[in-house]
């Protein structure tokens, strides 16, 4: 995956995020009928158990009613539930986001439908071995590593002077519309969210907007096909996003399929229909100095049903720099974070295999 930015002389360049070697449709796998899984995709390193006292009575990550931080009557009070959902779980979902119905029903249809064409039509979009982008998975960097259990479609969709010429435009009709009008909406959502967040947090608006709204946007379709064996493997890793947000559309419902790390224990993310699961990713725990904490996540499958999902990833302005926000340093919180270029916080996230929230440390700074 590359991202261009300008240099001093406004002369474009692409910022290189790296490479992920060539992996076989788990797909087109699963219509083998298999009875065991294949030795690559088993992982003995991972545990699929819940915590062993989750019921329903257990506790479930936030949700929060958008339209109530418009409202003067409620503004407060979602405002302080938005800061804690943020600060304390790392995810919460969104309801009465105004994003349209509509929309999002065609997204939906288009998605499972692009995951049904023939594999022929497929291999048009499939990775190369120096990118990302495209049909596979990100994060294989040797052919000894474990692979998930799913097939992943990436690619950058915003802004469009970003998109890569085989991809993007070549999606069929009406998808192609369809994505475009979601990735807008999408990202007008991100940016009410994040301003939000400004407030509550007592920012400064510019510290967060410099480095939004000039960023890009990038999505993953995921397809966890049906696994004869799913307590061996993993949909996808344990791992923390890199970009400033996410906000996830569960496609089709499948009980527990989207876990969350909570005080050591993983736990469930109920299905909530009309709604978007959104998390904090690693660069708005650094912006944010470490009020506001990306969280563990991974994603684990079933015996008998695919799962679909879409993620789309807001990520800052490809030339800025990735720092705790000054208005949020003070001596009695100092920075918990170095400061460094966005090309080199994405190139080092990306040359990695997933493994939690790891790479963040190697750019914390142990205060005494």
């Amino acid at each position: 995956m590359g991202v261009k930015s300008e240099n001093m002389e406004g002369k474009e360049r692409v910022m290189k995020l790296g490479g992920s070697l060539l992996v076989p449709s788990v797909q087109e796998l699963a219509k083998e009928g298999l009875s065991k899984v294949p030795e690559r995709y088993v992982r003995r390193d991972h545990h699929h158990e819940l915590d062993s006292s989750f019921d329903q009575n257990s506790p479930q990550i936030p949700i929060i009613d958008l339209s109530k931080l418009s409202s003067s009557n409620f503004k407060a009070s979602e405002l302080q539930k938005l800061h804690f959902a943020c600060r304390d779980w790392g995810f919460f979902q969104v309801i009465n986001h105004g994003v349209e119905k509509s929309i999002v029903e065609r997204v939906k249809k288009g998605i499972q439908e692009f995951f049904n064409l023939p594999m022929e039509e497929k291999k048009k979009f499939w990775q190369t071995p120096e990118d990302i982008e495209g049909f596979g998975q990100a994060f294989v960097v040797s052919e000894e590593q474990k692979l998930d259990w799913a097939d992943m479609f990436a690619m950058i969709i915003l802004p469009p002077s970003l998109r890569k010429p085989h991809l993007f435009p070549n999606l069929p009709l009406p998808f192609k519309d369809d994505l475009e009008a979601y990735s807008v909406e999408v990202r007008k959502l991100a940016l009410k969210i994040l301003d939000e967040m400004v407030e509550a947090l007592g920012m400064e608006e510019k510290e967060m907007r410099e480095l939004f709204e000039e960023g890009w946007q990038s999505i993953r379709m995921n397809y966890y096909p049906p696994c004869p064996q799913p307590e061996l493997v993993n949909g996808l890793s344990p791992h923390s996003d890199a970009a400033i947000l996410a906000v996830v559309l569960q496609v089709n419902q499948v009980d527990q399929g989207l876990q969350i790390k909570k005080d050591g224990f993983w736990l469930p993310v109920t299905f909530l229909p009309n709604a978007f699961v959104v998390n904090i990713g690693d660069t708005l725990e650094v912006l944010t100095n470490g009020i506001y904490k990306s969280i563990e996540h991974r994603a684990v499958v079933s015996s008998e049903k695919a799962r679909m999902s879409i993620a789309t990833f807001c990520g800052p302005k490809s030339d800025g720099h990735i720092g705790p926000a000054p208005s949020l340093i003070n001596p009695q919180r100092p920075a918990s974070f170095k400061t460094i270029s966005v090309a080199e916080f994405y190139k080092g996230y990306f040359s990695r295999k997933l493994a939690g929230k790891s790479y963040l440390d190697t750019i914390r700074i142990q205060n005494d």
